[in-house]
């Protein structure tokens, strides 16, 4: 989707890598600021100022690494995409177990996920639209799908690929929505385990129906 062409779209790339040491331990604290800053203020109290107060820095020193607080925002978000991303991309590859194991595994690890530091990971869902429009964001997207359609590669052969899409695209929005709203309710890890269970029953039974309606037909004997 393309951004409005009034909206400014911010600069999320960091204005400078750390390469020493002591600069990398300075973004580390600035980041680790920003968490707090999140889970105190939320998103829409959130500024630099106050990250830079919190971090016990100047925010001159806080703006050599991150243009405005969306890049902080962008950085908090991206740091646990890829930290996630990279969990379910190595169970959805994994085909040591049958894709409808994969897709089971898959789902729990999300919830697991999404329950841990709840709080954190609302308040970065509130300040999704400081950057959802951003080219970085839309790139993670793209990723995010790629990896669920090459998984449906491995559980619909005979599928057409748009017919692979569609069902990538009704597993990653159930999942996410699902996920969220768990996360946000604070329900006992358990209950968070029979849920997951329960959505990756419901998966396998719509992978299984998929694949009946999509069997080629066997061939009549002559």
């Amino acid at each position: 989707m393309t951004p409005p062409k009034n909206r400014r779209t911010p600069r999320l790339s960091s204005r400078k890598e750390p390469r020493q040491a002591r600069s990398t331990q300075l973004v580390a604290d600035i980041l680790e600021a920003a968490v707090r800053v999140l889970a105190r203020e939320g998103a829409h109290r959130f500024t630099t100022a106050r990250v830079a107060e919190t971090a016990g820095i100047s925010v001159g020193s806080l703006y050599q690494y991150f243009p405005n607080k969306e890049a902080i925002l962008f950085r908090l978000q991206a740091d646990e995409w890829r930290q996630t991303g990279g969990l379910l991309q190595a169970l959805l590859a994994d085909r040591s177990m049958p894709p409808t194991g994969r897709l089971h595994a898959v789902v729990q690890a999300f919830f697991r996920s999404e329950c841990e530091e709840a709080s954190l990971r609302v308040a970065l869902d509130d300040a999704a639209p400081l950057y959802r429009d951003a080219p970085e964001t839309q790139a993670h997207r793209k990723a995010g799908r790629q990896r669920f359609l090459q998984f449906m590669r491995d559980a619909l052969p005979a599928a057409t690929p748009r017919e692979r899409a569609v069902a990538a695209d009704i597993v990653m929005m159930s999942m996410s929505a699902v996920g969220k709203q768990v996360s946000e309710e604070g329900r006992p890890p358990a209950e968070v385990d029979r849920l997951a269970s329960a959505m990756g029953d419901m998966f396998a039974a719509y992978l299984d129906r998929m694949r009946e309606r999509v069997q080629p037909a066997p061939k009549r004997a002559i």
